[in-house]
């Protein structure tokens, strides 16, 4: 079979290649992993489209859902697309007025719902959507249309035939889909997607995994942003089985119930199970302590190069027999490949996860680029740590004056829905889209990302500030989990942390200190000594105007709930500075104020530099 060309091809591949295939997808109800088939899928899916056929919609009607992983997101945007409607989906845990913005902005027809609690969320605006017709929940809830409404008047649909009129109608530059930016600064922006945009990065993606032997991926990040939705397409069209996970945090269980082959990950993910093992082996003693740490280290000066050398190799055979089979297992003993994006990785982590036999592969793109615009491969000199991978095959790369990465190619964006004047900032005369991050091109094929280009700042000193730098350098600490840099017009940078509390209980244990809470352990003068030693170490690594000269430790972890990380798990910098203007002015002696965003500099600033 040909190739697909529009989104919804990929259901007819499937059928055709995978038809008898039992596990499309899994999930988890009621304690057992239950099971989705290609045919069930199929059928499901046609039963969508009959049924927004027969409540009236016509192609390019858009339809919004809010919810989490699970089998029905897929039957729901199969459907949707194959209908030539536009899928708008959005996240479970943004505000009721970003939901209002999002929805009359997309003027959506119908909106499906998972859950109570989402629909808990946008029940009071409902009423002040004007386009919309009908909603519908997949959870029974009074008083709500629940989904099989519309399922029972798909099944009872005569007119089959003008669905395969409708699919021949579509064309890969029809708009597939709207994808709303999680909204980090200002109102969320509709990323309008056509199909090709997406196949044509789902084909060159998969074409980089072909060669592996894959056959079941745990899947947990967001199916409603770019990236895992890229990746869910790239399982189908492989055959690859995708079993959803419960939540995140039951990510370690659902691995070693399913223990699948790979998922994918933001950074975050992967160094929250790093912790894990670390904690793990600050806890053994003698020997078996000595032997961890050994293998550890052993890990941590993984390369290519040196991989291929008789001495390491046979080192590696025996920390891998007495320490990282056992991490296997705690991924389920069948993980081979592990895919990293959203955010930069440590090269630490990358090479101990390499050293013990997990294959872990960074990518970088944006929603606008659907999303891969760089990615590792398993190719010989395929990965290079400390990069994002080599330009993905047919996507166009250089570099601006000022080092800003732009990019052109079939994966770029249609646009942003109702902002020409978006638009026009984002794309310059010769059609190149501006990334917004700053980049260089290691050994001419290497692409690495060192900022944002709005996020750079200058100090009063006019030194010009790359929090990003800082920042990574920062949380290669393993008492560090998150960091805040700012400084913008002040004398020297300051930093808001986030301890990685859950190994500052272990090492607590370990130098039998009593743990009481985080909020008091943050306040003890014994761990503020042990995370400024931490925060020395790494600005005697900096260049002098970089250094971070004062920090406050935070009492608390940040979360997406409390609002310092966007869905992808990135600092919201400009929340940050407004929830937090108070800590942020007291490092330099001022009085309250958000550093980026004031409209008056406080005079008191140079005065009272200490």
């Amino acid at each position: 079979m040909a190739n697909p060309t529009r989104i919804f091809d990929l259901l007819d591949h499937y059928h055709d290649e995978y038809a008898g295939k039992n596990d499309v997808f899994g999930y988890k109800k009621e304690g057992n992993w239950i099971t989705v088939s290609a045919a069930d899928y199929l059928k499901n899916a046609n039963t969508v489209s009959y049924g927004l056929m027969a409540i009236g919609l016509k192609p390019g009607s858009r339809v919004a859902t809010i919810m989490g992983n699970r089998p029905e997101w897929n039957f729901l945007d199969m459907g949707i697309l194959q209908a030539g409607c536009v899928h708008v989906p959005v996240y479970p845990t943004i505000s009721a007025e970003n939901y209002l913005y999002i929805f009359n902005d997309a003027e959506i027809k119908v909106l499906f719902i998972g859950c109570h609690e989402a629909y808990n969320r946008v029940k009071t605006i409902l009423h002040l959507i004007p386009s919309l017709q009908a909603f519908y929940i997949l959870e029974k809830t009074k008083g709500v249309k629940h989904w099989s409404v519309l399922l029972e008047k798909g099944r009872k649909f005569k007119e089959t035939e003008v669905l395969a009129s409708i699919k021949s109608s579509i064309q890969p530059s029809d708009l597939a889909t709207l994808i709303y930016t999680s909204g980090t600064t200002g109102k969320p922006k509709g990323v309008m997607l056509s199909h090709s945009n997406i196949i044509s990065n789902c084909l060159s993606v998969s074409e980089i995994l072909k060669k592996k032997r894959v056959s079941k991926a745990l899947s947990f990040l967001p199916l409603c942003h770019v990236y895992e939705r890229l990746l869910n397409y790239m399982y189908q069209h492989l055959g690859i089985s995708v079993y959803y996970a419960e939540h995140i945090d039951r990510i370690r269980d659902n691995m070693k119930d399913v223990s699948p082959d790979m998922f994918c990950a933001v950074p975050r993910v992967l160094e929250k199970s790093y912790a894990t093992i670390i904690r793990k082996g600050r806890n053994l003693k003698g020997i078996r302590k000595i032997i961890f740490f050994w293998a550890l280290n052993l890990g941590h000066r993984y390369d290519f190069e040196l991989a291929g050398k008789l001495s390491y190799r046979t080192k590696l055979q025996l920390a891998d027999k007495l320490v990282f089979n056992k991490w296997r297992l705690a991924f389920g003993n069948k993980l081979k490949i592990i895919v990293s994006g959203g955010a930069p990785l440590h090269p630490r982590l990358a090479r101990v996860f390499w050293a013990a036999g997990i294959q872990v592969i960074e990518g970088y793109g944006l929603t606008e680029t659907s999303p891969v615009i760089a990615v590792g491969t398993f190719e010989p000199d395929g990965v290079k740590f400390g990069t994002v991978g080599k330009i993905l095959k047919g996507v166009e790369v250089k570099l601006s004056a000022d080092d800003e990465i732009l990019v052109k190619g079939p994966n770029v964006m249609m646009g942003y829905l109702n902002r020409p004047d978006r638009n026009a900032e984002v794309f310059d005369e010769e059609g190149w889209f501006h990334t917004g991050d700053i980049g260089e091109i290691i050994d001419g094929e290497y692409l690495k990302i060192t900022d944002r280009k709005k996020e750079i700042f200058k100090t009063s000193l006019g030194k010009y500030i790359a929090p990003q730098v800082i920042e990574n350098r920062m949380k290669e600490s393993p008492f560090i989990e998150s960091v805040m840099v700012s400084g913008e017009n002040r004398s020297y940078p300051s930093a808001l942390i986030v301890p990685n509390f859950e190994y500052l209980k272990s090492w607590c244990g370990a130098k039998e200190i009593e743990y009481t809470s985080d909020a008091e352990m943050a306040r003890q003068k014994v761990v503020q000594d042990r995370i400024l030693q931490e925060v020395n170490t790494i600005n005697s690594t900096l260049d002098h105007t970089s250094q971070v000269r004062k920090f406050i430790i935070m009492n608390k972890p940040w979360t997406v709930q409390s609002g310092e990380l966007s869905p992808t798990l990135k600092v919201r910098r400009k929340f940050m500075h407004e929830k937090y203007a108070d800590l942020i002015a007291s490092m330099y002696g001022v009085e309250k104020e958000t550093p980026r965003y004031a409209k008056k500099r406080n005079k008191k600033d140079k005065k009272n530099i200490k």
